[in-house]
């Protein structure tokens, strides 16, 4: 067998990766210490992030005619490959944490949700909050507009005295069970 027949294996795993990826960063990762590669790898996996190296030259023939060409012109030196399928900002906000204690670790460019972005753009999508923070903020925002009318709702019935009575039953019922 050709020396191109045996690689074309790892080209086929590497364009099935970014093929449906909602991001696919590109990170420079010479100069880590095993301990540090080490825990920068493992929080990758908890967050369900491929990191992987393959060789430049695999990643540019699996990149070619995907939206992951752009990333062909960054393919020297020490290069990984952060994928995820699911969050789109994960690989980036990891990346950018460990880069800030590591300084020799450094996100060169990727692309999301197939539109490329340079290192000053990746760096800002960082800095976007994970999809349940998010989704967290929203459903806040949400529920204070009720939670306040219901609580003028309140005020109000306790000004007319309707509620209060109802409000001084119902810890006697609770004591006396207690008492016996």
């Amino acid at each position: 067998m050709a020396k191109v027949e045996l690689k074309q294996p790892i080209v086929d795993e590497i364009a099935g990766v970014v093929k449906d990826a909602e991001s696919v960063v590109l990170v420079n990762y010479s100069g880590l210490t095993v301990e540090q590669d080490t825990a920068f790898r493992k929080e990758m996996r908890e967050a369900g992030i491929l990191y992987k190296v393959y060789k430049n030259t695999l990643m540019n023939r699996a990149f070619a005619g995907t939206a992951c060409e752009a990333l062909a012109e960054h393919l020297n030196g020490t290069n990984a490959l952060a994928v995820s399928k699911e969050d789109a900002t994960a690989p980036a906000r990891i990346i950018a944490k460990y880069a800030k204690q590591f300084q020799k670790l450094e996100m060169i460019a990727g692309v999301i949700e197939g539109k490329y972005n340079d290192a000053a753009g990746m760096k800002a999508l960082a800095d976007i909050p994970s999809r349940e923070i998010l989704l967290g903020r929203l459903l806040g925002s949400m529920q204070s507009p009720v939670a306040n009318f219901a609580r003028v709702l309140k005020q109000i019935g306790e000004k007319d005295g309707e509620a209060a009575p109802a409000a001084e039953a119902a810890p006697e019922a609770e004591a006396a069970p207690a008492a016996e």
